[in-house]
């Protein structure tokens, strides 16, 4: 079985087919997903998932490029959300230069907020980082949230920088771009972290692996990244996925 650690099935792309979609899950080896809130409205259709599905869990969080959103109201809303019985992470949080908005200083002034609530409430966290590896690690340093664990969700930086964070005992979340042709530097981090250390994910809808790469993706597609991760790793698919499964449990404190 596969642990999906980090989904968006509340999704507008799920819109038509969702439940049918989810329905088939187990019976085509995805056991467990996480799906991952990235603005207010998103982690309350998380939450309404988890409850609906007993193998889905939600985590609850704003994404960097939507922290323009948060205020103080509503913010007291999201934290009352981290305390509910099948929410397991608070995330996706983070930083995200790629886009200009909103400014840098509010992405980290909501980051920092977000890791302080996710260590108040002993929540791992998911770490989103896209062109801010630097400032990234730095308020990371800083805020030093490694009892609570979490994963740096969608790896995208060097041996280095993975380095960094795996001596702190943290995740890396391995999806579809293992399988791109131009991931170079993601292959070398899944030669070098530990398995044990590997999270799978597919951040569905988007980033689906070849064969299917530009369609729609969803957990149905992490046969492909376990089958390229077990060859890289030298090991079989069924011992991937078995690790893997565990370390989605660890990661997010399910038994």
């Amino acid at each position: 079985m596969i642990f999906d650690s980090h989904a968006h099935y509340d999704d507008e792309a799920f819109k038509k087919d969702r439940d049918t979609l989810l329905s088939s899950m187990q019976a085509n080896g995805i056991g467990s997903i996480v799906n991952v809130g990235a603005s207010i409205e998103s982690s309350e259709n998380s939450l309404e998932l988890a409850e609906t599905y007993d193998f889905v869990y939600a985590a609850v969080g704003v994404h960097p490029s939507d922290t323009g959103q948060l205020n103080e109201e509503n913010y007291v809303k999201l934290c009352k959300m981290m305390d509910k019985e099948k929410v397991v992470a608070v995330g996706e949080i983070g930083l995200d230069y790629y886009w200009d908005t909103p400014s840098r200083n509010i992405q980290k002034k909501w980051f920092v907020r977000q890791l302080h609530t996710a260590m108040e409430k002993n929540k791992p966290v998911i770490i989103h980082s896209r062109d801010a590896a630097a400032d990234t690690l730095d308020i990371m340093k800083a805020e030093k949230p490694w009892d609570c664990g979490g994963v740096i969700h969608c790896f995208s930086y060097s041996v280095e920088m993975a380095k960094e964070y795996l001596d702190r005992g943290f995740y890396i979340g391995i999806g579809g771009v293992l399988t791109f042709q131009n991931a170079k530097k993601l292959k070398e981090v899944a030669q070098y972290a530990p398995l044990s250390q590997i999270v799978l994910e597919t951040d569905c809808p988007y980033l689906a692996p070849v064969p299917n790469r530009g369609k729609r993706n969803s957990s149905l597609n992490l046969t492909y990244v376990a089958e390229l991760l077990a060859e890289i790793k030298g090991i079989t698919r069924e011992e991937t996925e078995r690790v893997t499964y565990e370390n989605a449990c660890k990661l997010y404190k399910i038994k």
